[in-house]
Parts: C-alpha cells; sequence; structure tokens
C-alpha cells in the first residue's frame, strides 16, 4: 500500500498535461498546462489511456458549444474515455491496474426526481454538468479523478477496445427506450432499420443484431469501411432508401437530419418506434411537411423519442454488448489512433474515418 501511494504522489507531482479550448470562442484549442486533479474531484485518482473524438467534440472546438467550469475560461475536452486505475482506496471495488470507463454525466447537486434515483440521462431541470462538455473538465488529460459511484470497470480482455464503451452505452440507452415503448402493446419486432454508419450507427447496429433483429443500415458511402463493416457485423447495407423495400418495426436514427427522420417514419409499420440518437449540426436547419408527421404519428400509432446521454444500467448494458461482439471487427472501428502531442491530426477529416481516438497515456 505504501509503494502505491508514493507511485501515486510522484505522478501527482508532475506537471499535467490537457487538450483545452475557451467554449464559444474559435480558433483557442491547445495543448495546455491543467490543474492537477485534487481530491475533491474523486478519491479514484486515473491515468487518461485513450479519448474517442466525436461530433460534440468539434462542436466545443469550432467555438458552437460548451461550458468551461465555474470561475475558468479553458474547458478540458473529451467525453469518450478509457482508463487506468492509479490509486483507490483500500475498500473499493477497484484497485490499481484496473480498466474503467468514467461516466460522462454528474446529476444535479439538488437531484430531480430523475437524478434522485440515478436516472440522471433523465434530467428533468437541466442543472447536470459533463465532463468535457457542460461546467466539468474532460478527460483529455494526462491524469483524472472521479469518485467510485462515477465509472464502471470493464472486462480486462477488452483491452484498449474500452474506448468505445461510451458510445455503445448512448445506443444501448436508445435499445433500451425502444423496447419500453414497444411493449405498449403485444409487439414482436422483426426489422430494424439504422440511419448513419458512423461508430454510434454502427454500434446500433450491432446491439439489433444481438437482439436478433434482421438489421439495415442506411448511409450515404458507397464504397470505403462502412458498407464492408456494415455487411460484416450481419446487417444489409443500403446506400440509397429506395433499395429498401420493406417496412421496419425500429428505426434509430443517428444522423440528426430532418428530412431523413421524415423520410424513415414513412416507412415504420404500424406501432413502430423510432429513437433519434443524432444532432444536427448546429444552426442547420430543415424545412418538413409538420402536418403529414402529425397524421403518420396519430394514424399508425408510431412513437418517436429522443435519447442522449446513459445511466449505470446502459453502461452495464454495453459492457456485456462489447465483450459478446466479435474483437476483430470492434478493432476495424477504430480507423486511426492519434498521440495527444499531435492532437491535431485527429482534427483533420480522412475519408476513410470511422472512429478516431486519441492516445494519451500508454
Amino acid at each position: 500500500m505504501t509503494e502505491r501511494r508514493e507511485a501515486a504522489d510522484e505522478k501527482e507531482a508532475r506537471a499535467v498535461k490537457g487538450l483545452t479550448a475557451i467554449p464559444h470562442r474559435v480558433g483557442t484549442v491547445a495543448l495546455t498546462d491543467v490543474p492537477e486533479p485534487s481530491q475533491e474531484e474523486g478519491v479514484v485518482l486515473v491515468e487518461s489511456l485513450m479519448v474517442g473524438i466525436c461530433g460534440t467534440d468539434e462542436e466545443i472546438i469550432a467555438g458552437k458549444y460548451g461550458w468551461a467550469p465555474p470561475g475558468r475560461p479553458r474547458l478540458v475536452l473529451g467525453h469518450e474515455a478509457l482508463g487506468r486505475v492509479i490509486d483507490a482506496p483500500p475498500d473499493a471495488d477497484v484497485s490499481q491496474g484496473d480498466l474503467v470507463v468514467p461516466f460522462v454525466r454528474h446529476p444535479d447537486p439538488e437531484p430531480c426526481p430523475n437524478c434522485a434515483v440515478g436516472e440522471w440521462d433523465m434530467c428533468r431541470n437541466g442543472r447536470y454538468t459533463e465532463h468535457g462538455i457542460k461546467e466539468r473538465d474532460g478527460f483529455l488529460q494526462e491524469r483524472y479523478r472521479v469518485d467510485l459511484d462515477r465509472l464502471v470497470r470493464i472486462d480486462p480482455s477488452l483491452g484498449e477496445l474500452g474506448v468505445l464503451l461510451e458510445p455503445t452505452s448512448i445506443v444501448a440507452k436508445c435499445w433500451d427506450h425502444v423496447t419500453r415503448i414497444g411493449s405498449r402493446a403485444r409487439w414482436h419486432p422483426r426489422r430494424a432499420l439504422v440511419t448513419g454508419a458512423g461508430p454510434v450507427g454502427l454500434l446500433a447496429a450491432m446491439l439489433g443484431i444481438q437482439r436478433g433483429l434482421e438489421v439495415h443500415i442506411l448511409d450515404r458511402h458507397t464504397d470505403g469501411p462502412k458498407p464492408t463493416l456494415a455487411r460484416e457485423v450481419g446487417a444489409t447495407y443500403h446506400s440509397d432508401l429506395s433499395q429498401l423495400d420493406t417496412k421496419v418495426d425500429v428505426v434509430v436514427e443517428c444522423t440528426g437530419s430532418g428530412a431523413l427522420v421524415f423520410e424513415t417514419l414513412r416507412r415504420l409499420h404500424p406501432n413502430g418506434v423510432m429513437a433519434l440518437a443524432g444532432l444536427a449540426a448546429s444552426g442547420r436547419t430543415t424545412t418538413l411537411e409538420l402536418d403529414a408527421v402529425n397524421k403518420a404519428l396519430v394514424l399508425e400509432n408510431l412513437a418517436a423519442f429522443g435519447s442522449v446521454n446513459a445511466n449505470r444500467r446502459h453502461y452495464e448494458t454495453a459492457t456485456a454488448a462489447l465483450a459478446a461482439a466479435e474483437r476483430g471487427w470492434l478493432r476495424k472501428l477504430i480507423t486511426r489512433t492519434v498521440p495527444l502531442e499531435r492532437w491535431e491530426e485527429a482534427l483533420d477529416e480522412a475519408p476513410d474515418d470511422v472512429k478516431v481516438v486519441i492516445r494519451v497515456g500508454s
């Protein structure tokens, strides 16, 4: 125990580097010194290993989104994290060397009814905070602290593939709520459509296939890794919606395209359920025939719902889903890994990118 504490103290004595930005200001992203993680932030000290880059990070970097911690101009970026425990209390259910994934969202300090029962992803009053997004530093720093109730331990056999856990938790929540809503009547779904073959869409398809559904994926790419990855996971791939000649019971929409939401809504069987997991880029608008949307929803008993973030239950479901997945296929989702000191390369989108990851530690 003494040796472990000395090793932890030695790490805390070094400067911490982190990728930071000033929210709502373009051109401010930089690799900077950041404050040492303090005990107030949590009792578990974690070495950051890998952090995935997603559209939310890109919007914050572009000055369109994000909030820094109170009283500070800069926000440490990154929320799709994989870390290794450096130090934890002796009675904790994690110990030195364990691979862990921290939760993104913290509940309201004065909990709303949902936050009070661990459903912080369904916060009613918006006073939650989020690592790397809203008023709480993210994980693109060499080490950080979290409390024991703000992380999950992952199967060590997953190794670096654990960096996919946070995006998997997002679609695990979608499927959870699809099942709950679909069960409002006698419902035996057979066929699902996932729109978008990015990492979230492909992971949504994986979970649908694990549930025994026939899964179709729609994406605009006609070549490159996305069609191949879709077929390898067991889905049918379409680059044009007209290629889908049947109706589906479930749609998981991962693009944020309003026009596509309307088009796919019309492909749902009566009593079908649509999960909206994608967000349109800031400032983008779409004209929709709202009367037609209303008519479809009412006459066909359709349900469409939005979904964001995830709670512990969904992280645990995601852990089981990744453990059951084919490791070779999961590895192909991570198309580029960039070291922290070359972070700029992670933001330069390449034609064959699926998931880009920044390596922070070894």
